[in-house]
C-alpha cells in the first residue's frame, strides 16, 4: 500500500449526476486510504483495468462490480426521489 498525501478531501455527501461523479469519488477514497488501483482490484478480486474504467467514469462498467467496489472503499449509494433532503 501507498502512504502518499492527497490533497482533495472526500466529500461527505454528493449529488452523483454521471459514472464520472463516481470514479471521482472512488478514487478519492482509494488514495485517502492509502491504496493503489492494483491493491483495491485485488481486494475486490477484479481486474485493475475494472478500476481504471470506473475511476475514469466508463460508463459501461459492471454495476454489482461498481457497488461492490464502493463498499470495499466505505462509500455507499443510496436513492432518494430529487430535492428531498436527508
Amino acid at each position: 500500500m501507498k502512504n502518499t498525501p492527497f490533497s482533495k478531501k472526500l466529500p461527505d455527501q454528493k449529488t452523483v449526476r454521471t459514472v464520472l461523479d463516481i470514479g471521482e469519488m472512488a478514487a478519492m477514497a482509494r488514495k485517502e486510504q492509502g491504496l493503489g488501483q492494483a491493491d483495491v482490484a485485488g481486494l475486490n478480486n477484479c481486474g485493475v483495468r475494472f478500476i481504471v474504467d470506473l475511476e475514469k467514469g466508463k460508463p459501461t462498467i459492471r454495476a454489482q462490480m461498481l457497488l461492490d467496489t464502493l463498499d470495499l472503499l466505505g462509500l455507499e449509494i443510496i436513492v432518494k426521489k430529487k430535492g428531498l433532503n436527508k
